[in-house]
Formats: C-alpha cells, sequence, structure tokens
C-alpha cells in the first residue's frame, strides 16, 4: 500500500492521454456516427510531426522555444492527414451502410502505419523524443515526471477550450446542430460539410497533443504506437459515453487508473500472481470496458450527440 499514491498518480498521467486521444474519436462520432479507427495513427503521425519540426531546428535551440513549435508542426501534420482523410476515404462513403466506413477506416489506419514505417527515417526502430528541461519532482512518495505535467495541464485545458467553444461559439452550435439533424441543419444555411471538416480538423489537433505529450513523457516515438493507444482512447471513449466531451476525459482517467491499478495489485490478489503486471493492462482494459456496457451501456455520464458540452 505504500505504492497506493504513484500508483494513482500513475493512472491520472495515463488517463490523461487517452482522454486527449478520446476526444478526437468521440467529436468525429458525436457529428457523423462514424467510427474514425485511423485516429490512433493520426495521433502517431503528430507526434512524428512535431519530432520532424524538433530535428530541422538549430543544435542547441531552447525546449521553451522548440516546444511551442513542434506542437504547431505536429498539430498541422495531424489536422491535414484527418481533413484528408475525411474528403478522400469518409466523406464518399457518407451515404453508404455502416460497415463500408467502418472498414476503410481500418485500412487507412494500416495504411498511414506503413506509410510512416516506410518513409521516414530509422522509424522501424524508436525513435528518441526531446525531453522538457525541468523535473523530476516528488510530492511526498510520489514522483512527477516533466512529461506528466505537461500532461496535466494539456489535458484540462484542451477540454475546457473545447467545451467553451462547442457551447458557445457560433460553429459549435452550428457543429451540435449538425449532430442532431444534418439534414434540417443544410436547410437552416449550415454548410455541413464544412462542420464535419472542422470536427475532424479539431480531432487531430488533440491528437498531435496528445502525441507530444506521449512523446515527452516516454521518451521516444514508434510508428506503430497509434494501434494500440487509439483503441484504448475508444475504449475510453465509450467508457465515459461516447459523443460527450466530459465522458471522453472521465473515460480516459478511469482506464489509466484501472490499468495502473491492476498491474500493481492483481499479482497480490491470492491465485491470481499470474494474471499481474504490464504485460496484462490492456487485457484488464477491456475487461473494464465489457463490464461498463453490460451494465451501462450507454457510458459512465451517458451518450450525448446533440449537445456533447
Amino acid at each position: 500500500m505504500n505504492t497506493l499514491p504513484q500508483q494513482l498518480a500513475n493512472g491520472l498521467f495515463l488517463g490523461s492521454m487517452y482522454g486527449l486521444i478520446a476526444i478526437g474519436y468521440t467529436m468525429v462520432y458525436g457529428i457523423v456516427q462514424l467510427i474514425n479507427f485511423a485516429h490512433g495513427e493520426i495521433f502517431m503521425t503528430g507526434a512524428f510531426g512535431a519530432l520532424t519540426v524538433f530535428l530541422a531546428l538549430p543544435d542547441g535551440i531552447s525546449m521553451w522555444i522548440a516546444l511551442p513549435a513542434m506542437l504547431i508542426g505536429g498539430a498541422l501534420v495531424a489536422t491535414l492527414i484527418a481533413v484528408g482523410a475525411e474528403r478522400f476515404a469518409y466523406r464518399p462513403l457518407r451515404g453508404a451502410p455502416r460497415l463500408a466506413p467502418l472498414i476503410t477506416a481500418i485500412g487507412l489506419s494500416l495504411a498511414i502505419q506503413q506509410l510512416v514505417f516506410n518513409l521516414y527515417p530509422d522509424a522501424k526502430s524508436a525513435r528518441v523524443f526531446p525531453q522538457l528541461p525541468f523535473g523530476p519532482y516528488h510530492l511526498g512518495s510520489i514522483r512527477i515526471q516533466s512529461g506528466d505535467i505537461f500532461l496535466l495541464i494539456a489535458a484540462p485545458l484542451c477540454m475546457a477550450i473545447l467545451a467553451f467553444f462547442v457551447r458557445l461559439s457560433r460553429t459549435g452550435r452550428a457543429m451540435q446542430a449538425t449532430a442532431q439533424d444534418p439534414d434540417t441543419a443544410q436547410l437552416m444555411g449550415i454548410d455541413t460539410n464544412r462542420i464535419i471538416v472542422i470536427a475532424f480538423a479539431i480531432g487531430g489537433v488533440f491528437a498531435a497533443v496528445a502525441g507530444v505529450a506521449y512523446g515527452v513523457k516516454y521518451g521516444s516515438v514508434q510508428y506503430d504506437m497509434g494501434f494500440a493507444a487509439g483503441l484504448k482512447a475508444f475504449t475510453a471513449a465509450v467508457l465515459g459515453g461516447i459523443g460527450n466531451i466530459y465522458g471522453a476525459m472521465l473515460g480516459g482517467v478511469v482506464l489509466g487508473l484501472a490499468e495502473a491499478m491492476a498491474t500493481a495489485y492483481i499479482s497480490d490478489v491470492p491465485g491470481m500472481e499470474q494474471f499481474g503486471g504490464q504485460g496484462w493492462a490492456s487485457v484488464w482494459a477491456f475487461v473494464l470496458l465489457i463490464l461498463v456496457l453490460l451494465l451501462r451501456p450507454q457510458g459512465l455520464l451517458g451518450e450525448r450527440v446533440a449537445d456533447r458540452a
């Protein structure tokens, strides 16, 4: 039990990253009811875009200057890929049966992953990611790395900005109208195609922030890191209530805490020794998803489409 505060903190940090990625899922699903399984790869390309910007900067540049440039570069790359996916892969299938865009999303995910694998120098191995120039810090028995601090600032800030944008801005209200009834919204003068593109772009920006957070937290990025992270982020979105901004973040935190607690303590339960450790983290994450779907299929905060904020 002496490690409990550290494990709770680890779960919070991990869950904040899942929540950032999950918001991209929830934005797209809330408007077009599409599960964009390529979103994990958009998260990955955001991280590689940020790394590319850093490598292009002069040697010895301060990380305080490099970090904003990396965030902008990663966001641009992820947004371009997300918007391109919507325009050329998903929009032509908008009236097709739901299975068609789902299969397309899976295929697009594999295509993006292999594209980075083949085109990025040394992508076959983990690429070292620059670290923030402060930390670690200790809060009692809790060790907090610089990447964890970045996550704790970025996750709630991004969630709050998006919630206010959706609730208070003209574009946000148009997004709510499009989510509720796209045909009626179009009759009222709303350009629904533009609104859908904005939703994909916002998801790309959030994925890029999460990609930078992953890099500074773990110190490296890999071409295949998006698949597992994206799948868990989708799980987080479902846990919290897909289509719900706050639910996506709550689901991410719950999932992160469940992973941290299970990997740390399951092996201490008599008869469960072989089911603990990091290798079982994903198993317990999906066990939690199944339990939530059985007991509360709409998610912890309930599904929202017309008013996600």
